[in-house]
């Protein structure tokens, strides 16, 4: 049997710590907030037996844990991931019955982004495996959770990606005034276990040509590259997308395409003028004169 090895990952919040594990501990996911709900939960019962532990997260490849300020994660977490290893691989048991533990319920939180017609709608469950823009119902034939939004008159837009949804609204509302509904909708779909997506294809009119990696000249690898490690984590944290479309070798062109609340972003054109274009430049030197947003 493998041995159970943990790594220490740090999370958006400070006083939360995860240790994930190099194999599945579990299925289904599980929170615990204090000792008297883990009781089906050995292991969540041992550690609240630490006075700064808070809060157990239990999921399939990892166990997070909520401290109290009492500590710093600093001071404790080697010893933390040593008493769970040592739990694990001496046959310790995760959930004694998973069938009456309170899985982690539904939450959907609403972020705003730069753009201002778009909010982003981040739920705690994985939504689907691959992005979807949709620029109207006829394109969310696929997506009964973007044909169903569509059924609101203000929406506009709608883009889904992994465990967020990205809802961009025409100026007749304000946010403020519909935001409370559109956030209570997407909770109750998802809780009430709807499909989100039925496709990873997208049908759209507009869709973006695919080009396999083995089509693509050496510079557009090292775009791609680049885009994908550095690029795209910061603009799926503002509810939106890029992706590479093509390089123009004679012009040194990129054409990039935006979407959710990148797509007719104030703002977009600011980031790819100083954010992306220069990062291309500095990292892919007399190879890049411009970097352009083809608009679909």
């Amino acid at each position: 049997m493998e041995t159970i090895s943990l790594k220490i990952d740090k999370t958006n919040n400070e006083t939360i710590v995860k240790f994930s594990a190099n194999s599945i501990l579990t299925s289904g996911s599980y929170q615990f907030n204090n000792i008297d709900e883990a009781k089906s939960s050995p292991l969540a019962q041992q550690l609240f037996h630490l006075p700064f532990v808070k809060r157990v997260f239990i999921s399939a490849n990892f166990i997070a844990i909520e401290r109290f300020s009492i500590v710093e994660w600093s001071d404790v977490q080697e010893e933390v991931k040593e008493q769970i290893e040592n739990y694990l691989n001496n046959g310790g048991i995760l959930i004694s019955d998973e069938n009456k533990q309170p899985k982690i319920p539904v939450e959907i939180y609403a972020e705003v982004t730069p753009n201002p017609s778009v909010l982003k709608f981040v739920s705690n469950k994985k939504l689907v495996d691959t992005d979807f823009e949709f620029k109207n119902i006829d394109e969310a034939k696929i997506s009964p959770l973007a044909t169903e939004l569509f059924n609101f008159p203000f929406v506009k837009e709608i883009f889904i990606s992994e465990n967020y949804v990205s809802v961009t609204k025409f100026d007749i509302v304000e946010w403020e005034d519909v935001m409370v509904e559109v956030r209570s909708f997407i909770k109750q779909f998802i809780a009430d276990g709807k499909t989100i997506a039925t496709s990873i294809q997208q049908t759209a009119k507009k869709t973006v040509e695919t080009t396999t990696e083995k089509e693509l000249d050496d510079v557009s690898k090292q775009i791609v590259d680049i885009l994908d490690e550095y690029i795209r984590p910061a603009v799926a944290a503002d509810g939106g997308n890029i992706l590479f479309q093509s390089y123009d070798i004679d012009s040194k062109t990129v054409n990039v395409i935006l979407q959710g609340a990148c797509s007719g972003c104030p703002s977009s054109t600011i980031t790819l003028k100083n954010g992306i274009e220069n990062m291309l430049k500095q990292l892919i030197p007399g190879k890049i004169e411009e970097v352009v947003a083809v608009n679909y």
